[in-house]
């Protein structure tokens, strides 16, 4: 099944933004999948730090206009495209000015987690999937890493569990240590809320904080990855937690992520 659509998506990516394991690991298995026949497609953030003329983005105005609503509030999607160098990959970047544009990824000049962080993660997560369905493209695997996409698999198996576009959807969650201590306040779960999303599914979330995030993560993935070669005790901690198909990642094959999508996807 070497023809599956893979979609990846990520905090980021080298070599447009490294901060962190996340980009290098999803710059690689993008291309290795490609090379063993498999159809990608990336989505990333569009950071601030991300140089636009330096790594030549620009608007896809097709897929760009979309209001995506967080809470009360809409906010304009736009769509960027770039293609990575020496390599035959293209990467869609999520925008938005109020989210986006400040020229730092979640920390402000004095090290603070942005308030606002998780109205970002839910831009970038409903705007993942409204982008997805306007490529109309109907990936077999979505591949999410990292706390910031830990919203995807609930939303797929909630508010876009009809749409045909995701209808045989199976999601890989990868979980990395970029922890963080602050708290969210209650107002978190009403920003979440879509249709089909009740209270009792947001459970997880009425935590607040980084565990609460990778907890309905991995409660509605399909398979859980721990996407570091070493985790620290803190997340061998928090992975024990979750009751889910969790799978230890090898050092530096592929192979463990090719025979997954596969199996997912023929089950």
């Amino acid at each position: 099944m070497s023809n599956l659509r893979i979609l990846y998506v990520a905090s980021e990516i080298t070599p447009f933004l490294q901060t962190c394991g996340v980009a290098e690991l999803v710059r690689r298995l993008p291309q290795a999948m490609q090379e063993r026949g498999m159809e990608i497609r990336i989505l990333v953030p569009r950071f601030g730090l991300i140089n636009e003329r330096k790594n030549r983005l620009h608007e896809v105005v097709r897929l760009s206009g979309v209001n995506i609503k967080v809470g009360d509030e809409e906010k304009p999607l736009v769509i960027k495209v770039a293609s990575i160098p020496n390599a035959k990959l293209q990467v869609y970047f999520i925008d938005n000015e109020d989210y986006f544009k400040r020229k730092s990824v979640f920390l402000d000049k004095e090290n603070k987690f942005y308030e606002d962080n998780d109205e970002r993660a839910i831009f970038f997560c409903k705007g993942v999937l409204e982008t997805v369905k306007n490529l109309e493209w109907s990936p077999d695997i979505i591949h999410c890493n990292d706390w910031i996409t830990s919203l995807i698999p609930m939303y797929l198996k909630t508010s876009y569990k009809n749409d045909p576009i995701f209808e045989k959807t199976k999601v890989v969650f990868t979980v990395y240590n970029n922890t963080f201590s602050h708290k969210f306040n209650q107002s978190l779960i009403e920003k979440v809320k879509m249709m089909d999303v009740e209270d009792s599914t947001l459970a997880p979330l009425k935590s607040g904080d980084f565990k609460g995030f990778i907890k309905i993560g991995a409660q509605y993935a399909d398979a859980v990855i721990s996407g570091e070669d070493e985790s620290t005790e803190a997340l061998k901690n928090l992975l024990s937690e979750i009751e889910a198909s969790y799978i230890e990642s090898d050092e530096k094959g592929v192979d463990i992520y090719y025979n997954l999508y596969n199996e997912l996807a023929s089950s």
